[in-house]
């Protein structure tokens, strides 16, 4: 009896251990926004924008889901685009990112810029190797924590100094390599958290480069790759996944956790892992629309650098004036009628229009391709609205034609030439997400011109 008892106990006792508790739970990627709040709207059939991702993340939204962006979601720093970036950082926190990595292009801004635009937004930026060059400090948090299922999760990002090699650091930065910083890092993180995520804003080869170099992380995440990963591959004890094409994708990986305590790191199974394309199916979520047009708004109100034509001959070799400016379309239709009635038949000739429906036409990062030279000295600007030199005219592609013209008109020689062009000067403006897929044959005859001798 005493046996059975005993036995009993036993049976009774282990019974009653605690069982470790599984915890599903999904990731959700980006990387490489590239500003694009929205799809630019030039055509139909357009792939992403912010508008869409926040669509689809709140139509597929799960328990337990961490968002995070690999960086890149800035376009460049002038003026314009850093207040789009604010735009930008602010869709990020409608959709509840957790963690957003400082990119190559984030990090072109200054220290002063990136600590101002954090206090103003309130936006999650982390770098963990991103430093003030003066003071050696630390220009952002190093890492973000938040908790899923009880479980506490850390995500620290870094900025792989061969990723941003072509760009040219912001005043007052200083980027420490990633292996010294992580080594000193991780371990104390390892130590405070059941999951490790780090985000790196790095190539395919240096991703597993980190992973093969510290085994504390979980899970690995990168944006600054040729194409998406299809699924997330083991190295090291790192699960790594990245995404990226200028907010057309975002990633999910979908995962259990068990077993997770202080002492010891969970075990994962990855449940499903993919890149999801955002279709132009999706509708776009009118929170950001809302957020675009605000910053349409705000940019139309302000004077911007690009609007001062002294800013716009940085560059230029002092003393020397270009030895021609913009004219308009309306100077080359006297002698070349047949050429103008070609353009006016075509859907260059109302470039324009299609911006004032868009409420881009002060727009900076729309009007280049919808007008005639913009961002040069005698080229287009804000402020003649839609008065002149709107639309791809004819020195849209040919080149200033006030030399040209004012040859003609003296009845003298003509010793202007314009350079020849080719399918090269096309794709200036039709490329990406600007243009249909660009095929020169099926492009060049709708507008075909040029054929017959010019009238001397």
């Amino acid at each position: 009896m005493a046996v059975v008892a005993i036995s009993l106990f036993a049976l009774l006792g282990s019974g009653c251990e605690p069982q470790p508790k599984a915890t599903q739970a999904r990731i959700s990627l980006t990387a490489d926004i590239h500003g694009r709040l929205v799809p630019c709207g030039c055509f139909t059939g357009q792939l992403g924008g912010m508008t869409r991702i926040h669509t689809f993340l709140e139509h597929n939204a799960r328990p337990n889901e961490i968002r995070v962006d690999a960086g890149d979601a800035l376009q460049g720093t002038d003026d314009f685009e850093v207040m789009e970036y604010k735009r930008i950082l602010e869709a990020f926190q409608m959709m509840n990112f957790s963690a957003l990595n400082v990119g190559a292009r984030e990090a072109e801004l200054s220290a002063t810029q990136l600590r101002e635009i954090t206090g103003e937004t309130g936006a999650p930026l982390i770098s963990a190797n991103l430093y003030d060059s003066a003071t050696e400090a630390s220009v952002l948090p190093t890492h973000k924590a938040m908790e899923i299922d009880g479980k506490k999760v850390i995500i620290a990002g870094i900025l792989h100094p061969d990723s941003a090699k072509d760009m040219t650091l912001g005043e007052g930065l200083r980027l420490a390599p990633p292996d010294l910083i992580l080594k000193e890092l991780l371990p104390g993180l390892r130590k405070q958290c059941d999951l490790l995520v780090l985000l790196a804003f790095a190539d395919e080869d240096n991703l597993r480069k980190l992973a093969e170099q510290f085994f504390e992380v979980d899970f690995l995440l990168g944006g600054d790759v040729s194409q998406p990963s299809g699924n997330t591959r083991l190295v090291n004890q790192s699960h790594v996944f990245y995404v990226h094409n200028e907010s057309r994708t975002v990633g999910l990986i979908d995962f259990t956790m068990t077993g997770a305590t202080k002492d010891a790191r969970p075990s994962l199974t990855i449940d499903s892992s993919r890149p999801e394309l955002m279709y132009d199916t999706i509708p776009e979520a009118q929170e950001v629309v809302g957020l675009a047009e605000s910053y349409r708004d705000m940019i139309r109100r302000t004077k911007l650098e690009i609007d001062t034509p002294e800013n716009l001959q940085q560059g230029n070799v002092p003393g020397i004036r270009p030895p021609a400016r913009y004219v308009g379309t309306q100077s080359c239709m006297g002698c070349h009628q047949e050429e103008y009635a070609i353009w006016k038949d075509s859907g260059h000739a109302h470039a324009w229009k299609s911006l004032k429906y868009k409420n881009a036409d002060a727009d900076p990062n729309c009007i280049g391709c919808h007008s005639v030279g913009f961002g040069t000295v005698s080229g287009y600007r804000r402020e003649f609205k839609h008065e002149k030199l709107i639309d791809v005219g004819c020195e849209s592609c040919h080149g200033p034609g006030s030399q040209h013209v004012a040859e003609r008109s003296s009845g003298g020689p003509v010793r202007h030439k314009f350079r020849p062009l080719a399918e090269g000067d096309c794709r200036s403006c039709h490329y990406g997400e600007f243009s249909r897929p660009f095929v020169w044959d099926e492009f060049w005859p709708q507008i075909a011109h040029g054929k017959k001798k010019d009238p001397q």
